[in-house]
């Protein structure tokens, strides 16, 4: 970086996260990109990158399966067995080299799949057998309707809970600095979260504290593989994607946030922005409000451009602000803020899930015209 301390970010100022101590604020959201082939396979194409973009402070993969019943996204990476451990541990390395920080992200479609994903065609699982109402789901073979999930048995929560620990010690073994736990975005867990998806008679529905607790269960669990200052939990209070939106979530997400507090996580990541995909139910769950019930480290996220980011550090909402869209075109986002560079164009949808380099790995790093050129 060459900008002087004048009018340097507080974006770039490092912070101790849990047990990992980061070189700035920025973090590298995760996002799926579709890279990883119809066997969902870490790749060389991949860690490059990763490594492009390991000047984030933090990055947290994009969404990875836990396990068969787990998948339901073409073409993206997966954790569920020795093969893919193997595989996952070149792109750690990479990004270690680069002097990064990396965080796997541990994910279960839910309903949010189809029975083509999975051995034997069985359904999709979900907290409940409420079937997703959006349009039709990419699967292998081709656009489909979504199904009715079939609902999970109370005696299979923990074997799910299982597949969890079981993941993040194959992460582990991979050589990842820590895991955040999705429990947003209408996958599983969130599932469980929300009332309008959750309509369960057993232990795991009805009241707050019930329909947290397969939430509490797998953040324990996978605590118990990497040390809670290493986990994270991604929660989306203000989210519409995959038809999710129930009308207690200030309430509820509140209490989800105030319940994790104790556990002693590495960050509490909050989808809190409005700026798309928000389900417009009532006014926006705000960081703030987040901060009043939970006081550990808090990463903001969803639509933030620089300015935002920064006014949300300097009055103390947030400690970190995760950026998607703008790491697809700016590998070197870090660099841009910290020199107040322009950032390129976001690009047509179409390539963000497309099956090369093109749209990956091809973006150039920022050329200052008072510098000698700098390949990516």
């Amino acid at each position: 970086m060459t900008t002087s301390n004048k009018d340097r970010s507080p974006l770039l100022d490092p912070i101790q996260l849990g047990a990992v101590q980061l070189r700035n604020r920025v973090a590298m959201a995760p996002m799926t990109r579709s890279r990883a082939g119809e066997e969902g396979m870490p790749n060389a194409m991949m860690a490059e990158y990763y490594r492009q973009r390991a000047s984030a402070g933090l990055i947290i993969t994009e969404a990875t399966s836990i396990s068969d019943e787990g998948r339901g996204w073409l073409n993206t990476p997966r954790i569920e067995n020795q093969e893919h451990v193997e595989a996952w541990k070149p792109i750690v390395d990479t990004i270690h080299e680069e002097g990064g920080t990396v965080f796997m992200q541990l994910w279960h479609t839910g309903r949010a799949s189809h029975s083509s994903f999975h051995a034997g065609g069985a359904l999709p699982v979900a907290a409940s057998a409420v079937k997703h109402r959006g349009k039709y789901i990419h699967t292998p073979n081709g656009k489909q309707d979504y199904e009715v999930p079939r609902a999970l048995e109370t005696g299979e929560i923990p074997r799910v809970v299982d597949d969890y620990a079981k993941a993040a010690e194959r992460a582990k073994q991979a050589g990842f600095d820590g895991v955040e736990i999705h429990a947003a975005n209408g996958y599983l867990i969130d599932t469980f979260l929300q009332s309008h998806t959750n309509q369960r008679e057993d232990a795991y529905g009805g009241s707050l504290e019930n329909r947290f607790r397969f939430l509490g269960e797998v953040t324990e669990a996978v605590s118990s593989v990497f040390n809670a200052d290493r986990v994270g939990v991604r929660l989306g209070p203000n989210t519409n994607y995959n038809d999710m939106g129930a009308p207690d979530y200030r309430e509820a997400f509140l209490y989800f946030a105030k319940s994790l507090d104790p556990v002693g996580l590495a960050y509490l990541h909050v989808l809190d922005g409005t700026s798309f995909g928000w389900h417009d139910l009532g006014e926006p769950v705000a960081l703030d409000e987040v901060r009043a019930v939970y006081g550990g480290l808090m990463m903001g996220n969803t639509g933030y451009d620089q300015a935002a980011a920064e006014k949300a550090l300097r009055a103390g909402s947030a400690d970190m602000i995760a950026f998607g869209r703008p790491f697809i075109t700016n590998p070197d986002l870090v660099d841009r803020f910290a020199n107040h560079w322009p950032l390129a164009a976001m690009p047509e949808t179409s390539i963000w899930y497309s099956s090369g380099s093109e749209g990956y790995t091809d973006f150039p790093r920022y050329q200052d015209p008072a510098a000698e050129p700098v390949s990516s």
